[in-house]
């Protein structure tokens, strides 16, 4: 018997109702289904509530019953339990998922009979310190410290491996994972990292001085940015509102002890999805 959560958007009824059926289906095979107490809201997935701060404990597989949002959130879950995360696109041509709803239950009967592989993606530990009160978070696209109120630049003092190296003034600052390449950074005009390889991106967005462009580091280095100036800033995490962080309060990355476990059957690439997305086409 495995155990299997369901985490699903719960605003697309096309979620809940797949929630629902996989339920069913696992609970047929002699399978153990889990789902979170806010994810509930359709008839069905009642009986399988589970505590949040449980939810991983024990887990042989998460399915993500959404877009990349709601793989993020699975991911933010399950990640430090190393379980794997099956994606399962209900909604836009997402980076993240692997299968259509279509295909949702012949990806379980594959995944019980062993053919499948998981593809390991870098996640950042992100450690914030905010009036003298300290907490981690994990990402697996992005943290983001930006202006908290429009019409103002945010100041951040950063250093590398501890050592100064500049100051910023800008609308905010992207530390992005290879896999969050492809989300904000990309909008702000940082560079596209496969997500196979491993490193830090650092790209500001809309810089008010000379130097503005996005920095590449090895993944073993550490980030430091601290809010300087007269002015606080938001701290977001995988489009998560985490903070206002106010002058003197300080932001830490590097690369987290866990990497996201990402089940595939060999069907996505990422160069097929990046054409596709962006209507490249051979010449």
């Amino acid at each position: 018997m495995a155990a299997v959560g369901l985490v699903c958007h719960g605003l697309r009824a096309e979620a809940l109702d797949l929630a629902c059926a996989a339920g069913a289906w696992l609970t047929e095979r002699g399978h153990q289904p889990r789902v979170l107490k806010d994810d509930a809201r359709a008839a069905g997935l009642e009986p399988w509530v589970h505590p949040a701060d449980d939810f991983a404990r024990g887990l042989d597989l998460a399915v993500s019953l959404g877009g990349d949002g709601t793989m993020l959130r699975t991911v933010d879950l399950v990640c430090d339990a190393d379980v794997p995360v099956l994606g399962v696109n209900v909604g836009h041509l997402g980076y993240l998922t692997e299968v259509e709803p279509a295909e949702l239950f012949d990806a379980l009967e594959r995944f019980f009979a062993g053919d499948y592989a998981v593809e390991a993606r870098m996640t950042l530990e992100v450690g914030v310190d905010v009036g003298g009160t300290s907490s981690t978070y994990t990402a697996l696209n992005e943290a983001v410290v930006g202006v908290s109120s429009p019409g103002h630049t945010v100041r951040l003092a950063m250093s590398l491996n501890n050592q100064a190296f500049t100051s910023y003034a800008a609308d905010g600052v992207i530390v992005a994972t290879p896999t969050g390449s492809t989300a904000y950074n990309l909008s702000a005009r940082g560079p596209i990292v496969s997500p196979r390889h491993r490193a830090i991106v650092i790209t500001p967005v809309s810089a008010h001085m000379l130097f503005d462009r996005a920095l590449v580091l090895d993944a073993d280095e550490v980030l430091r940015l601290e809010v300087i100036g007269d002015r606080s800033a938001a701290l977001v995490v995988d489009g998560r509102p985490i903070a206002n962080l106010d002058p003197g309060d300080v932001l830490r990355c590097c690369a987290g002890s866990h990497d996201a476990l990402l089940v595939t059957f060999g069907q996505r690439d990422f160069h097929r999805i990046l054409k596709a997305k962006f209507g490249l086409t051979d010449r």
